[in-house]
């Protein structure tokens, strides 16, 4: 570039000079002839300084960057008589935050040096603005995800290295745009690697989705490069995840679905997955125990303790029919004598005392049941009887108290069902990711407690598959929309130990599961619900808008990324628009989501009031109904 032109292009993008420096806020005063919102270079038209621009100050040969975060005017008062326009008292101010410098062609984050005052102030060009809005190195790959805010003919590539080697976070009210940007973010990585063998075998997504908008037809990705799990507590026919034994014989996670206490409750669980691993499904070394159990009961004085021990064999039996299909009852044969405090039989009109005769127990129909028992496939359904077997040691044992222990059971019974309908703990139970590397579990037709605890149950099986692999050599990302759902603080529907655990394995993760290959997306429309610990450990962020209070300054106070300016415009973002910051981002950056083809869009789109209420072109059959009532009127009052 020749003198003529540098002059030329310096005069054009100058903006102003430096008239004040405080640490990392300068002020420019604009020339009076820039104050216009566009300028004409080249034929081309160019955006003008404004507020959340960013500007170059030269001093030297180093170019220091600063972004706009305010501006102001004042009106000069002129002393003399010269007679000036109106335009010429008018300066206008600008308040620059300083945020690095360019050296050797490349941007560096950070003020080495301040400006002096009289440095001039330019407007960036292209090759300067794509130096600090570089989301990948030179030959890495891209995803383009739209473009910039105020500039449609400027697309946004995020490097899929950084963006995705990363804990990554999208936050919004309803209706921002939200969940579309994460399914924006998904389709686009899975088009660009549809082919790629390497990334099937080698990388794998988990979607947790609370609404069914990624289980729909092609949502995203086409139907037969995903399994789908659509699950059902409400219903018989849903789909089963497949889940081994060993992955439901976690101390805290059945402590959670039995409510249990800490110091009588949870210590009894601990004993009783002790036992179910002494058994380990042995149905003749489980049978061998309970008629033991059955002989030890029977020949107790107390018959309080032993009717109640009773009772609990009744809950492990299945029931006794006769011919005609009528419970015959597995007590119906055994008779206490409170005389002689014992238990006996009346058979023939012989009089069996079972103290005395213990052998004559194994003719009763209570002992001869024991024959019939079979385990299930329902893992919850074996634990409880292996619970209601251990509440008979320990109560023979005077270890344990039916009142303390007892409602550990039941709650666990109440969870029963829940847990038969979604979970498949045969023998056969197959492979939980089948042929393919993208898994969406839909929560949509399952009730609150199964929605907080299935997530929880599934991520802290697979990341503890991760580390016991050691050094990643799997990829993983779980994803989740509505995160709220499950990584609430707030929440009041749970214990204390229950909120405590759930949070602890989540925070875990996104402290520790880069190491292992485990990364999480999360996205939620109340971040101020969201533990700030999790929300501080995330890489990316994808920011749409937020007008609650709570939630900015949630964002504010736990983002480092983010800008003056960045935070202010929160609240007056449009649909489909967001900050994107974090790691892949040198500065914060407005975007414009791009549309995600016809067919692979999520069902998440506002529903078209109009059209259902048939609001226009059609005269509803109300109206029409009441149009006839008052012709009808009229015909009888003017008659």
């Amino acid at each position: 570039m020749n003198n003529k032109h540098i002059g030329i292009h310096n005069s054009v993008f100058r903006v102003g000079i430096v008239y004040s420096v405080n640490g990392r806020e300068v002020k420019i005063r604009v020339d009076h002839n820039k104050n216009s919102s566009h300028l004409i270079y080249k034929g081309a038209l160019i955006k003008n300084v404004s507020v959340g621009s960013y500007v170059k100050i030269l001093k030297g040969y180093t170019p220091i960057i600063g972004k706009v975060e305010s501006e102001y005017i004042d009106e000069s008062k002129q002393e003399d008589k010269v007679l000036i326009s109106a335009e010429e008292t008018i300066n206008r101010t600008l308040i620059v935050k300083l945020i690095g410098f360019i050296d050797n062609q490349t941007f560096r984050r950070g003020v080495n040096e301040l400006p002096l005052i009289d440095n001039e102030c330019h407007l960036l060009t292209t090759e300067e603005f794509d130096l600090i809005h570089t989301f990948a190195g030179s030959g890495k790959g891209t995803i383009e995800v739209g473009h910039l805010a105020n500039d449609s003919l400027v697309p946004v590539k995020l490097g899929i290295g950084k963006l995705f080697s990363s804990h990554i976070g999208i936050f919004g009210n309803t209706g921002s745009g939200k969940s579309y940007t994460l399914a924006k973010i998904y389709r686009q990585l899975f088009t660009h690697y549809s082919s790629n063998g390497a990334f099937r075998e080698n990388a794998q997504f988990l979607f947790f989705d609370f609404n069914g908008e990624y289980s729909s037809h092609n949502s995203i990705i086409p139907d037969s490069d995903k399994k789908v799990y659509k699950l059902s507590t409400r219903k018989t026919n849903g789909d089963k995840i497949p889940l081994a034994d060993d992955d439901f014989l976690d101390i805290n996670l059945l402590s959670i679905f039995s409510n249990a206490t800490e110091k009588t409750q949870r210590p009894f669980i601990a004993r009783s997955i002790d036992l179910y691993k002494k058994i380990d499904k042995d149905e003749n070394k489980f049978r061998n125990f309970l008629k033991k159990q059955i002989k030890d009961i029977l020949t107790m004085s107390d018959k309080v303790k032993s009717e109640l021990l009773l009772d609990y064999v009744g809950e492990i039996l299945p029931p006794k029919y006769d011919v005609h299909g009528l419970d015959i009852g597995l007590k119906s044969d055994i008779h206490y004598h409170n005389k002689s405090c014992c238990y006996y039989s009346d058979s023939n009109g012989v009089f069996i005392n079972f103290q005395e005769q213990p052998d004559q127990i194994e003719n009763l129909i209570i002992y001869i049941q024991v024959d019939q028992f079979n385990f299930t496939d329902s893992f919850i359904h074996n634990f409880i009887c292996i619970m209601y077997m251990r509440m008979i040691y320990d109560v023979l044992a005077n270890r344990a108290l039916n009142e303390h222990i007892a409602p550990a059971i039941h709650k666990l019974r109440q969870s029963e069902s829940d847990i038969s309908r979604i979970f498949n703990s045969s023998k056969d139970i197959g492979d939980f990711w089948g042929e393919s590397n993208v898994v969406v579990i839909d929560l949509s037709d399952v009730n609150t407690d199964t929605k907080k605890r299935l997530p929880l149950l599934l991520t802290n099986k697979l990341y503890n598959e991760h580390k016991k692999a050691g050094k990643a050599q799997k990829y993983l990302n779980l994803i989740v929309d509505e995160a709220h759902n499950i990584l609430s603080y707030q929440s009041t529907r749970e214990s204390e130990e229950w909120k405590d655990y759930r949070l602890e394995v989540f925070e875990e993760i996104i402290k520790e599961g880069r190491k292992f290959g485990v990364f999480m997306t999360i996205a939620s429309q109340r971040p101020s619900d969201i533990s700030s610990t999790i929300i501080s450990q995330l890489h990316n962020y994808f920011i749409h808008r937020l007008v609650n209070e709570k939630d900015i300054q949630q964002v504010n106070n736990t983002i480092s990324y983010l800008d003056k300016v960045s935070v202010e415009s929160l609240p007056i973002l449009s649909t489909g628009v967001c900050v994107i910051a974090g790691q892949l981002a040198e500065m914060p950056l407005v975007v414009q989501i791009g549309k995600i083809e016809a067919g692979f869009r999520p069902e998440n789109e506002t529903i078209d009031i109009e059209n259902i209420w048939q609001v226009k072109g059609t005269v509803s059959n109300y109206s029409i109904l009441i149009q006839f009532l008052c012709r009808t009127e009229l015909l009888f009052t003017s008659s």
